[in-house]
């Protein structure tokens, strides 16, 4: 019986996805203003997946938008499903849970000073659709 890692019989590389629900703790933005598309996650993906592959290792993928993700396998452009053999590992957690973990993260991004950081970014006119200004929670800032 082969296993994914050492499976002989694929000439592809192997690539691990660890995904999960938002609110999991995938992903962040970084910077207010940037666009980080999903060709520039795939891009970046490409370059850092080479680079762990040269070191003999298997990659390992923790988060990024799922929409990301499948661009990255599916885009005929990258050919990504071609040259690799994918593992997909979905986190899951019971809604409550689930609820209770994002109600806790929250009370302690408020703690840590969430409001005053997100108001340093806050323009009433600003274009809510790029970067992080899209985030959940930030455009909705104008209402305290």
């Amino acid at each position: 019986m082969s296993t994914f890692i050492n499976n002989e019989e694929s000439n592809k590389k192997k690539v691990i996805f660890i995904m999960g629900a938002t609110g999991t703790g995938k992903s962040r933005e970084i910077e207010p203003d940037s666009d980080f598309t999903a060709e520039d996650f795939c891009l970046q993906a490409i370059v850092h997946i080479e680079k762990i592959r040269k070191t003999q290792r298997v990659p390992i993928i923790v988060g990024g938008s799922n929409s990301y993700i499948e661009k990255l396998v599916e885009d005929p452009v990258f050919k990504f499903k071609y040259k690799y053999d994918c593992c997909f590992i979905w986190i899951d957690v019971e809604q409550s849970v689930l609820n209770c973990r994002v109600h806790m993260r929250v009370d302690q991004m408020v703690k840590a000073g969430l409001v005053d950081e997100v108001r340093q970014i806050f323009i009433p006119d600003a274009d809510y659709t790029k970067g992080i200004r899209r985030s959940i929670g930030v455009p909705e800032m104008d209402r305290y």
